[in-house]
């Protein structure tokens, strides 16, 4: 029996860890797909060694090894009941690279975009590109064969990959790579598992029955993408075997295995020129799915790079998602359909022949009503709204979800119109809306149905649909896995796509690698059944979870976590840009990563007996590291807001544990302030001492804030207001107030040298403090006192316009949540401003004098703070410090600046704090001349930007404001 003493001795026999505890184990219970199984442990690897010691446990234990890279799978392959080896934190080195030869040597834990980042300089880059291509790694493309939007010009990883080093089930090593076949044959004779393993492929490969066996019933072999059961049809290429070919490579073979064959420890890759780097998208609009097809045929003629195509659903589900609504700018109208089409060349000029004569094609066979042409950095943007669309379909609220299971089908280009006809067929005979996007160039559409597995009527469907699905691919003589491999959905049937002859000897050559099923067991061969092990308990009594908060627009907070599909865009890392998740890219834990935390909501809220179903060590120790930084709200397609979820969580669990000294204090600050603040220069030295941030369980690296000599309230009571025809009201918000007084004043002042009356009125503090600290009932008191406040005080007219990004975008955040005047606190939201899109927006109205600012050269870096780029966006800081003409302004891509309000000077939480910083923020700080000035509007930001690289960052009002004549 393998109980927790014997997995803590395996764990002691690794130089890395086996974790057994629930919260691991409910992590990697789930991947991208709709499967969950708890596992006996999760192990993290950190050398070769520590692979051979796992593989002997399993074998003597009679367990399973499922590989594990980034977890983005779509069909299971990364679930299962053994024990999960996570090779992503320790297996990330690139080995060694041939920039003659065009070859990199890596591990399988490197991330694509990461390695293409790496390979840029050298002019080459890895061609195969898939949705998920800053998060998921080598190992796990080499694993499903993965292709993505760049297949129909540089392939599948399979043509990219020349060796591949691995562990065996005996825990032996083996090369695979290009041979001779003379070596092949010699290979035979060894008496090794290895020599075992290249008999049995000869053996079975070498009759005549078997050979045409496979050519009568696998894919066509002009469709390029296939994943569908192990890759037998590419040994008849070899001579050996009917074929032509004089060499051989079992490396091929693995690729495409999921880790069902051997266990991968490092990949040499084929790689590319990078593309001419001129490049035209043509964004084509139809009215129909099956003109767009139409249109393919033609458009794969014009010698295409990208070839992809978006359906209305998922254009839709982009709308309302922050993010991606500025990602729609080439949109005209409704369309059904919208082809993405790039053609690239050596010169903009060819580049715009290739366009022109695309678009002519289209127009001559009436294809299309509109056909804009993209450029330059908008070609991103429109490849991110086409790679978000994987999560955005779990953004559809409620419980029914596209789900992934006939979505990776792939016909030969001609057949795919006539497909798509007879597939949306049978949609229609279940009544079903199906979404179609993706890969329409290489014969490949993502086509989901949109189903409530909770329901088991809906389950039920989900067998039905596949089934007819695999059906008519079959019919077709196309591949029912694509690019995302079988896993457990498609698994099952194999038999039906290849024949029962063909799958037998898939099942011998799985017997010959692995003897024992060590690796990965239940994919491919013997396969798990479809319909069982789902994510959702079938047919269940949904949990009623009351919260203080109103999650009503996502059907609840449980419903709010489980719009996390797992697609794991929060394990991104720094070079990939932006923000999420910052914890996961300082300690690189799934444990720290926004998915984590919302399969730990999911599962703790719909499993926990508790009275307070909140009341849970898992649920506290996944959120611990969370900064509330927003950015799942908005980087995540699906706007997955872990911040919300956490302020509710510590509410609650709080409500039944209570409320430690330090949270009392942090939350209540402002009460302290107004008492500190009698007598600022006592307090602040009292503070800044080693025995008083000990106390509060504060850093003692940390700078504590000094309270300014006069708050702002006290200035603004003796302060004359001017008045004007325009009007603002200034939201004093606590930060400013007690700490920054100066960037008050500095307000204050350029608001009125433009023209405007800046009027104010008693109000309470924004709450900020109170809501990341979980005292709810507190901030609900402040929030309703300032919508009575302001509700008959701001309109369109007169606007709130704040100075502390935290504080002001409370009003268009956690008040709508937090309010019970509904109506008043959306219409405030509507007209409450941070004070750079306020100005961004007078300036775009030509209501700011530019004449009123200096000529001086400067150049400014900005630093934007988490809540403003998640809410509001930082191009209104730029717009605003350029209104002097020769200042030189620049929006830095820093990412979270790891101080998070309190969450930085917090004792426990200082290591991670910096090292947030250092990831991006520091760096790039540092690398700022001295003349550089660094503009950051967050006082958390400005704060940690000091203890990180002793510059002094200011407010983008202040560096305005010193710009005025």
């Amino acid at each position: 029996m393998i109980n927790n003493t014997v997995l803590k001795d395996l764990h002691n026999a690794l130089s890395g860890d086996v974790l057994f505890d629930n919260l691991h184990k409910t992590l990697y219970a789930t991947d991208a797909s709709v499967y969950r199984k708890i596992p006996l442990a999760v192990a993290f690897p950190k050398n070769e060694k520590d692979i051979k010691i796992l593989i002997d446990f399993a074998t003597k234990n009679n367990i399973t090894l499922i590989p594990r890279t980034a977890g983005t799978s779509l069909a299971g392959q990364c679930v299962g009941e053994g024990i999960v080896v996570d090779v992503s934190k320790h297996f990330t080195k690139i080995i060694s690279f041939d920039e003659k030869a065009k070859t990199i040597t890596l591990q399988p834990g490197v991330v694509r975009d990461s390695l293409n980042v790496y390979l840029k300089p050298f002019g080459l880059f890895f061609g195969p590109n898939t949705s998920t291509s800053n998060r998921c790694m080598i190992g796990g493309m080499v694993g499903n064969n993965s292709s993505g939007s760049t297949s129909i010009k540089y392939g599948v990883t399979r043509d990219k990959v020349l060796s591949i080093d691995a562990i065996l089930s005996d825990g032996s090593t083996a090369t695979f790579n290009e041979i001779s076949s003379a070596e092949f044959i010699k290979k035979t004779k060894e008496n090794t598992q290895e020599g075992k393993i290249y008999k049995a492929i000869f053996d079975e490969l070498s009759a005549l029955e078997n050979q045409q066996e496979i050519k009568n019933e696998f894919p066509k072999p002009e469709i390029h993408r296939r994943c569908t059961g192990y890759a037998v049809d590419e040994f008849l290429k070899s001579d050996l075997f009917g074929g032509n070919e004089a060499t051989i490579n079992v490396a091929k073979f693995l690729t495409g295995s999921e880790g069902t064959l051997a266990f991968s420890t490092s990949i040499t890759l084929q790689l590319d020129a990078i593309a001419p780097k001129e490049s035209i998208m043509v964004c084509s609009h139809f009215t129909s799915i099956n003109e767009s097809l139409k249109a393919t045929l033609i458009s794969m003629n014009h010698n295409l790079y990208n070839c992809e195509l978006m359906d209305k659903t998922i254009l839709d589900c982009t709308k309302d998602n922050r993010k991606l609504a500025e990602n729609r700018f080439f949109l005209q109208g409704d369309p059904e359909a919208v082809l993405m089409l790039e053609v690239s060349a050596n010169t903009i000029e060819q580049a715009e022949i290739y366009a022109d004569n695309l678009i002519a094609d289209f127009k001559k066979n009436n294809f299309g009503y509109h056909h804009p042409k993209v450029y330059g950095k908008d070609i991103a943007k429109v490849h991110y709204l086409r790679k978000a669309g994987l999560g955005a379909l779990a953004n559809i609220v409620g419980d029914k979800k596209a789900v992934a299971c006939i979505e990776d089908t792939a016909v030969a280009l001609e057949d795919l119109p006539n497909y798509i006809e007879e597939f949306t067929k049978i949609m229609d005979k279940y009544q079903q809306n199906a979404v179609y996007y993706a890969h329409a160039g290489a014969g490949e559409l993502h086509l989901r149905p949109i189903l409530n597995l909770k329901k088991s009527e809906d389950v039920v469907l989900f067998r039905k649909i596949t089934t007819e699905t695999a059906e008519l691919v079959k019919k077709y003589k196309g591949s029912f896995s694509g690019e995302h491999g079988d896993g457990i959905v498609r698994a099952e049937f194999i038999p039906l796509m290849i024949g029962d002859n063909n799958y037998q000897l898939l099942r011998r050559i799985k017997k010959a690698f692995d003897p024992n099923n060590v690796f990965n067991q239940g994919k491919i061969t013997d396969a798990f059944a479809m319909d069982e092990s789902l994510r959702y308990e079938i047919d269940r009594e949904e949990p009623v979870i009351k919260t203080l908060q109103d999650f009503s627009k996502d059907e609840g907070i449980l419903k709010l976590a489980e719009k996390c599909n797992g697609s794991g865009d929060c394990r991104k890392p720094v070079e990939a840009g932006g923000t999420l998740c910052p914890s996961y890219r300082a300690t690189k834990n799934e444990k720290d990563t926004t998915r984590a935390r919302a399969n730990t909501l999911r599962e703790v809220l719909t499993n926990n007996t508790a009275i307070n179903k909140f009341d849970s060590k898992e649920l506290k120790q996944v959120l611990d590291l969370c900064l509330s930084c927003k950015a799942c709200a908005t980087e995540c397609p699906s706007n997955v807001d872990i911040a919300s979820m956490k302020a509710e969580f510590l509410y609650q669990y709080q409500e039944t544990n209570g409320y430690s000294f330090r949270s009392k204090m942090f939350a209540n600050n402002v009460k302290y302030n107004k008492l500190g603040s009698k007598f600022p220069a006592i307090t602040n030295f009292f503070t800044n001492t080693t025995i008083a941030k000990k106390v509060l369980g504060v850093a003692v690296e940390r700078s504590v804030p000094k309270l300014a000599n006069q708050t702002l309230e006290s200035w603004l009571k003796k302060y004359q207001p001017k008045s004007a025809k325009k009007a603002v009201y200034l939201f004093n918000d606590e930060f400013t107030n007690y700490y920054d007084a100066e960037i008050g004043k500095d307000a204050v002042i350029l608001l009125e040298k433009l023209g405007y009356e800046v009027k104010t009125v008693a109000h309470n503090e924004s709450g900020r403090s109170h809501i990341s600290k979980g005292f709810l009932r507190e901030a609900k008191a402040i929030c309703n006192n300032n919508v009575a406040i302001f509700k008959d005080l701001i309109s369109d007219d007169i606007p709130l316009v704040g100075i502390e990004p935290s504080a002001i975008l409370s009003f268009r955040d956690e008040y709508l949540r937090l309010a019970d005047d509904k109506t008043s606190a959306e219409k405030i939201a509507k007209n409450a401003f941070t004070f750079e899109e306020f100005l961004a927006k007078e300036i775009e109205k030509e209501n700011i004098d530019k004449s009123l600012f200096t000529s001086e050269k400067k150049t400014l870096k900005i630093h934007g703070h988490c809540h403003q780029k998640a809410l509001s966006g930082t191009f209104s800081s730029f717009k605003m410090l350029s209104l002097p003409e020769n200042y030189s302004v620049t929006v830095l891509n820093t990412g979270c600046c790891g101080m998070a309000g309190s969450f930085g000077y917090e004792k426990e939480h200082y290591k991670v704090s910096m090292q947030v910083g250092e990831d991006t923020l520091f760096p790039k700080v540092r690398n700022c001349s001295e003349d550089t000035e660094i503009a950051a509007a967050g006082t958390s930001c400005r704060h940690q930007i000091f203890d990180g690289t002793k510059r002094i960052a200011k407010h983008p009002i202040t560096l305005l404001k010193e710009a005025l004549l």
